[in-house]
C-alpha cells in the first residue's frame, strides 16, 4: 500500500501479464502506480496525472513507445518526465534512438521484477539529489552550477536532464583525468554491476549534441572511456 507522499509512477505496456507483474512489483515496493495498455492513453495519463516516473516498453501497438517518449520529451508539462524505456534484447537500435531522444534508462526482457524496481529506485535517486554546496565548475566558455543545476555556454543556457547534468558534473570534477564507462555507470547511474556500458556512449553523445561547440571539451579515449580536457581541442 502506497503512502499519500509515495512517488507516481506510470506503467505502459499493451501485454496484461507484464502490466499486471510490473504494477504489482512497484506497489509493493512503496510507490502509487497507474497503468495505460497504449500509447494514446500514456500521453493522456502523463498530462493528467504528472507521474514522477514513466516504465514505457517500446512494442506498443498503432504509437509506438519511440513516438510515446518523442511525444512526451516536445511537450514541456511533460519533458522532465524520467522514462525508463522495456525492450527486447533484440531492439538494440530503438533502445539507442529511445536513449538519444531523452530517455534515462532501460530494462531489457526477459527481466527481474527486482531489477526493474533498483532500476526506478535508481533513476528516481538521481533526480532528487541536492546537489553538495560548492564552488560553480567553469571550462572556458562551459559554465556549471552545481547549486543552481545550470548550466550554460557563452551565457547561454542549456537544458540538461538531471543524468547529463551529473554526466558533467562528474567529468568536470574530475578534468583531465579519464573516467571509464564501468566507473561512470557506478559513480552516475548508481549501478553497482557492469550493463551495457553503451547508455554512457549515448549519454556522452547527447550530451555533445547540446553542449554545440563546448562538446570540444569532452575528449574519446578509446576502449577505455572519457575525459574532459583542460582546453577546447577546436
Amino acid at each position: 500500500m502506497s503512502s499519500p507522499s509515495a512517488k507516481k509512477i506510470l506503467v505502459v505496456d499493451d501485454e496484461a501479464d507484464v502490466l499486471d507483474l510490473v504494477c504489482m512489483n512497484l506497489r509493493a515496493a512503496g510507490y502509487a502506480v497507474s497503468a495505460a495498455e497504449n500509447g494514446a492513453i500514456a500521453l493522456q495519463k502523463a498530462k493528467a496525472e504528472k507521474p514522477d516516473l514513466i516504465v514505457l516498453d517500446l512494442m506498443l501497438p498503432e504509437m509506438s513507445g519511440l513516438e510515446v517518449c518523442k511525444a512526451l520529451k516536445k511537450e514541456d508539462t511533460t519533458a522532465a518526465i524520467p522514462i525508463i524505456m522495456v525492450t527486447a534484447k533484440t531492439e538494440e537500435v530503438d533502445r539507442i534512438v529511445g536513449l538519444e531522444l531523452g530517455a534515462d534508462d532501460y530494462v531489457a526482457k526477459p527481466f527481474s521484477p527486482r531489477e526493474l524496481v533498483l532500476r526506478v529506485k535508481s533513476v528516481l535517486r538521481r533526480g532528487q539529489e541536492k546537489p553538495p554546496e560548492e564552488e560553480p565548475l567553469t571550462l572556458g566558455d562551459l559554465f556549471l552550477d552545481r547549486s543552481r543545476h545550470e548550466v550554460t555556454v557563452k551565457g547561454k543556457a542549456i537544458e540538461l536532464t538531471a543524468t547529463e547534468f551529473k554526466l558533467l558534473a562528474v567529468l568536470m570534477e574530475r578534468r583531465g583525468r579519464v573516467q571509464g564507462r564501468e566507473r561512470l555507470l557506478n559513480d552516475v547511474w548508481g549501478y553497482e554491476s557492469v550493463i551495457d556500458t553503451r547508455t554512457v556512449d549515448t549519454h556522452v553523445r547527447r550530451l555533445r549534441e547540446k553542449l554545440g561547440r563546448a562538446a570540444s571539451y569532452i575528449e574519446t579515449i578509446r576502449g577505455v572511456g572519457y575525459r574532459i580536457l583542460g582546453e577546447s581541442a577546436s
